[in-house]
């Protein structure tokens, strides 16, 4: 025991002593083979002076030696712009109003437990649009339905509510192109049938599964949602834009960032 917290100590220690210097790739491979988190050599960049090879020979070079893509990725912000990357919270995600660990697109769920952002792992979903059609109005637009499957009755991520979510998007994306969807559950699988067009409401038809939600910008391109008991139990998914606008008429298969909501 002893001489875990000595060992912990040392590369604490290595970890301030470096922070003081000026850094660069091969200190950033130590720190990584040290074993610290992704979390904490984010924030030494980002509180430290350093000098980067950002060529395609030194980002190969610090893949090799295990460094993370994310950290990788600050490195670049770092060297393009030549101060802190506290202007972008894919690099540090020290953003003003960003929490801690929101730092690239995605989407990210509160562990309650640790008061942590966490990363929502997306699952597999297989679809195919094309066949049920819908009428809107009476005005004669046609929408298709998109069905879609994910492997597996239940999903891993079980969250109480109410649940509070961050969006990371994409640029040139709003939160509103990612569709809350309620999952339908089957003996080896969930599924659900929504739309690859933004159309109204329908019983039964193409929005069938689609749930409302609202959401709150706090940081560009970063938005809050959270999910209470008006939503309801059950299995839930975020299927984002891309995924959602897939081909006509073909099977393919995209992403979808699924839970389970329980009281």
């Amino acid at each position: 025991m002893r001489s875990r917290i000595l060992a912990a100590f040392f590369i604490l220690a290595s970890s301030l002593l470096i922070a003081q210097q000026a850094l660069n790739n091969d200190a950033i491979i130590k720190l990584a083979r040290a074993g610290l988190s992704d979390e904490l050599i984010l924030t030494t960049i980002n509180a430290s002076p350093g000098s980067y090879d950002t060529s395609a020979n030194g980002l190969i070079t610090l893949k090799s030696a295990g460094v993370s893509d994310k950290v990788i990725a600050a490195l670049v912000v770092k060297a393009a712009g030549g101060t802190p990357a506290s202007g972008s919270a894919e690099a540090s995600g020290s953003m003003q109003g960003v929490p801690p660990g929101v730092d690239s697109v995605g989407v990210y769920y509160l562990d309650s437990e640790h008061n942590q952002w966490q990363e929502v792992t997306a699952e597999v979903v297989n679809f195919k649009t094309g066949g049920a059609v819908k009428h809107i109005a009476t005005v004669g637009i046609i929408k298709e339905d998109m069905n879609g499957l994910i492997n597996g009755n239940r999903a891993r991520l079980i969250l109480h509510m109410p649940a509070s979510f961050i969006f990371y998007v994409p640029e040139g994306r709003s939160p509103g192109e990612y569709q809350l969807l309620r999952l339908r559950i089957n003996n080896d699988s969930r599924e659900f049938r929504s739309s690859t067009g933004g159309v109204v409401h329908e019983s039964g038809g193409a929005m069938r599964d689609t749930v409302d939600y609202t959401s709150k910008k706090i940081a560009p391109r970063i938005y809050q949602i959270t999910l209470g008991s008006e939503v309801g139990r059950g299995e839930y998914g975020f299927l984002p834009p891309l995924d959602a606008a897939s081909g006509n008429s073909m099977a393919s298969s995209g992403k979808i960032y699924s839970f389970a909501l329980v009281p």
